[in-house]
């Protein structure tokens, strides 16, 4: 089976397998040269005040990708340098019945760049007010 590769404007490119469909709102795998960025889970607090930004799920999923757009720009790189996020939710018909809000604020912060993407749904997180916790792993170009 051959592989079509889907050349973006940076350095992420998106993978799909001869014969597969687009991945809507993701990429099937991604490919990326440079330094690896890490980016540990956030969640839907501002980590400055500790305030938490919504009650709801969606509200608590644009803070913890503003959140990772912060790191990124810290790293010295951005949201179009991400291959791979990593969500935790604990409410799957929540994340089901919100995916429109949750689309939303989604590209309020990356826009139409969508990397390889996993939703897991787990039994609960750390911080007991968190409805969702989401990883990022970016590659900044060579």
């Amino acid at each position: 089976m051959g592989v079509r590769e889907e050349a973006g404007r940076d350095a992420v490119t998106a993978i799909t397998p001869d014969g597969w469909p687009r991945g809507i709102g993701y990429a099937h795998a991604t490919s990326a040269r440079g330094r690896v960025v890490s980016v540990a889970g956030q969640i839907g607090w501002d980590p400055q005040t500790g305030e938490w930004a919504a009650d709801d799920l969606p509200g608590q999923t644009a803070q913890a990708l503003r959140n990772i757009a912060s790191i990124l720009e810290a790293a010295g790189c951005g949201v179009r340098d991400v291959v791979r996020l990593t969500w935790f939710v604990l409410d799957r018909d929540a994340y089901v019945t919100a995916r429109r809000e949750i689309g939303d604020a989604y590209r309020a912060v990356f826009g139409r760049h969508y990397p390889a993407m996993s939703v897991v749904v787990v039994a609960a997180l750390i911080e007991s007010h968190a409805l969702v916790e989401i990883e990022a792993t970016a590659v900044v170009p060579e």
